[in-house]
This record gives structure tokens, C-alpha cells and sequence, in this order.
């Protein structure tokens, strides 16, 4: 589909899409039904840099922290994720054995501790997507009539600034950016609640430490709800992205 804020951009991953459907791909990667280890962050990445459709459902979404963040509900369950996040639980880590015991022997360390993760749940905007489905599709395999709910960019911090300026462009709130922690992949979480609003932000992430390896070091995601995405794009060509100072910019390596 094109695109001038896309092409403007000069991205090195290409963008992409968030879709709700009803109907699955015909080709595309998916983690196998009941699998609670798979990394929907990492099958981000390779819709992105692969080219390859993904899609999820409520019986295959790898980790409780995927399926939260792909609007499957509350998929932590009984799972203590306030320990994982903060300081660990021995008894949890003990009852895992090899499958992951040393990350729950002494959590990752994000909270201070397990009431501050609890308050970091307890805010999540959780949602239940109304379609079976959730699909990435790669940019270069998005048509108009494919009707994607968001886009997730991958983006430097050149990008990055670019986009932050276009998303308050048609509106001088000052208020159209937000950057909340969560998941590598939960942006998509709170972009979904963004899109509910009248006037949505747009979303800067990828801040999990734990899989920041998947991606460049200099790169995060900005996720933009749809009709955003549309708004931001309608302004383009009045804007500083068909200027010197942004084609300079594309001349640094």
C-alpha cells in the first residue's frame, strides 16, 4: 500500500499491520495450540523484517504476557507475574524446575517490588478483541481493503522524532504521544485502548529489557491506531517531511 509518510520515513523494518478478523491466513506463522512459551514480540519482528503474516488466537498466544497484550483478556491467570517483575518467589521458581526457574528464583527486577508490579497490572488497559483472530501483516502485503486496527512501526530515534512531530501535527495538544511500560509486545495492548478514544496517542515501546535483544539497539516501536495513522498521513505534504531540514537529516548514517 503506499504510503508518502511511510516512503518519507526510509525505514529499515517495514511497518506493520494490526489485524482483527474473524479469518486466518492462509500461510502465516502461529505457535503451536496450548503453547505457553512462544514470544509474540519475536513473531513482530519477523512479520517485520521477514515479510511473514502471523496470527494468534485464544488457544495459541504463547505466554500469558503475549496473550494479555494481543486483547485476549486477562491471560496471567494464576500466574504471579508481580514476582517475575519484581524480586522473585522461590517456592513458584522451585516448582518450574528448568523451565525458566532462574528468571522466578530472582524476577527481572522492573518494580521495586511485588505491590508496585500489582499496581502495574491493576492498570493495564485490558480488553477482549470481538474477532478469533489477531493478525500482523507485513506493509508490503497490505491492501485498502485490508482493515487493520494499527500499525506498528520500527523506528531510530530520527524516525522516532518524526513521527512524534507528525502526531500532533493537525492538533497542537502537545498530548498526542504516550510511552507506557509494558511487554515488548503490550503496546499493542494500549494502542487498542487508544484507538477507542476520540483523540488517540500514539504509542512508543518496545521498553521490555528482557527482549530488547530481538531488535537494534537503537530501535523501538510506534504504534498508531488507524485512523491516526490516516490523519498523520493527510498531513505530509504541508509538513516538515518535504523539507531541507528533514532530507539533511536522511543524509547522516
Amino acid at each position: 500500500m503506499n504510503s508518502q509518510l511511510v516512503e518519507a520515513l526510509k525505514l529499515k523494518m517495514q511497518p506493520v499491520a494490526i489485524i482483527l478478523t474473524d479469518d486466518k491466513p492462509e500461510d502465516g506463522l502461529h505457535f503451536k495450540e496450548g503453547s505457553r512459551r512462544g514470544c509474540v514480540a519475536s513473531l513482530l519482528v519477523a512479520a517485520s523484517r521477514k515479510g511473514r503474516q502471523a496470527y494468534f488466537d485464544r488457544k495459541s498466544f504463547g505466554c500469558p504476557g503475549g496473550g494479555t497484550g494481543l486483547g485476549f483478556g486477562d491471560c496471567y491467570g494464576e500466574f504471579p507475574i508481580d514476582s517475575l517483575l519484581s524480586t522473585g518467589n522461590k517456592e513458584v521458581a522451585d516448582q518450574m524446575g528448568n523451565s525458566g526457574s532462574s528468571f522466578m528464583l530472582e524476577g527481572e527486577r522492573f518494580y521495586k517490588d511485588r505491590e508496585k508490579a500489582g499496581k502495574w497490572v491493576d492498570s493495564l488497559p485490558l480488553t477482549d478483541v470481538p474477532t478469533k483472530y489477531v493478525v500482523f501483516k507485513p506493509w508490503e502485503q497490505l491492501t485498502e481493503q485490508d482493515e487493520a486496527e494499527l500499525i506498528v512501526f520500527f523506528v531510530n530515534a530520527d524516525q522516532l522524532s518524526a513521527l512524534v512531530v507528525m502526531s500532533d501535527f493537525n492538533r497542537g495538544t502537545n498530548m498526542s504521544v504516550t510511552a507506557p511500560f509494558g511487554a515488548a509486545c503490550q503496546s499493542i495492548l494500549f494502542g487498542f485502548s487508544e484507538a477507542k478514544k476520540e483523540n488517540p496517542a500514539s504509542v512508543i515501546g518496545f521498553f521490555d529489557i528482557s527482549k530488547r535483544s530481538i531488535v537494534d539497539r537503537e530501535t523501538l516501536t510506534f504504534t498508531v491506531p488507524y485512523n491516526m495513522f490516516r490523519e498523520m498521513e493527510a498531513g505530509v505534504q504541508d509538513s516538515f517531511l518535504k523539507m531541507h531540514v528533514w532530507q539533511k537529516l536522511q543524509e547522516r548514517q
